[in-house]
C-alpha cells in the first residue's frame, strides 16, 4: 500500500546563513544532508513529489544556506549545505561547518537526519561525519544509498549489504539504509515513511494506542 503523501504541501519558507535566522526553536524538523553531486536535491523532490521544491543543478555546491522547507506549521524538511564542493573557498567551508556544529548540537526541533550518498561512492568521510552528528545527539538517521538506477539489481543488493554491514558496526542499529532512484521512484515511498514518521505526521496505529 502507497504511503500518503503528506510532504506534498512542502513549500519555501526561509534560509538561514546563521543562528540568528533560523527560525523559532520549535515543533519538528528532518534534516538532509549530502556530498554535493550526490542528489540531495532530487531526493528532495522526490519525496515531497515536486519537481522544484529543491534546485536540482548540474553545478555542485549551490546550496549555501540552511534551506527550510515548511509541510505543516511547525513541521521542516532542512536542506544543509552541499559539503565536500572543493571551489568553495575555505572561510566560507569554515563558517558552514560551524553553523552546522551547532545546528546539531543544540537543535532541539531536529528529530533525524536524512543522509544522501551515492550508491557508486558510499560512506565518504563527509557522509561518516554527519552520521557520527545524529548519533552523538542521540538522533535516528537513515542514508539513502541514490542514483541506483546506475546499477544492476545485483550490484544494488551487493553495495546495500555492504554499507548495511559497516553502518551497523560502526553505530548499531541507530542508522537505517535503502537504496533510493529518483529518477526510477525506487525507494521512495519507504524513505518518505521514515521521514513523515519522524516528523510526526502519520496518523497514530489505534492499536498501539490500546496497548
Amino acid at each position: 500500500m502507497a504511503v500518503s503523501n503528506y510532504l506534498n504541501a512542502a513549500h519555501y519558507l526561509l534560509s538561514a546563513h546563521n543562528t540568528g535566522q533560523l527560525p523559532v526553536d520549535e515543533g519538528f524538523e528532518v534534516a538532509f544532508a549530502g556530498r554535493s553531486n550526490a542528489g540531495k536535491s532530487s531526493a528532495l523532490n522526490a519525496l515531497a513529489g515536486h519537481n522544484a521544491l529543491a534546485r536540482v543543478s548540474k553545478t555542485p555546491g549551490r546550496t549555501q544556506q540552511l534551506v527550510f522547507f515548511e509541510v505543516k506549521p511547525q513541521r521542516c524538511l532542512v536542506d544543509l549545505p552541499g559539503y565536500g564542493y572543493a571551489k568553495v573557498p575555505m572561510d566560507l567551508q569554515a563558517h558552514w561547518q560551524a553553523f552546522i556544529d551547532q545546528y546539531f548540537a543544540s537543535r532541539q526541533a531536529l528529530r533525524g537526519l536524512v543522509v544522501v550518498m551515492d550508491i557508486r561512492h558510499p560512506l565518504k568521510d563527509y557522509d561518516r561525519q554527519m552520521l557520527g552528528y545524529a548519533v552523538q545527539r542521540g538522533l535516528p538517521a537513515h542514508a539513502l544509498l541514490t542514483k541506483a538506477d546506475k546499477l544492476g539489481r545485483g550490484q544494488q543488493l551487493q553495495t546495500l549489504a555492504a554499507v548495511k554491514k559497516e553502518l551497523h558496526a560502526a553505530y548499531g542499529d541507530s542508522v537505517g539504509v535503502q537504496v533510493f532512484s529518483a529518477e526510477s521512484r525506487l525507494g521512495v515511498d519507504q524513505a518518505r515513511e521514515v521521514v513523515q514518521q519522524w516528523l510526526g505526521l502519520l496518523p497514530t496505529d489505534p492499536a498501539e494506542t490500546m496497548m
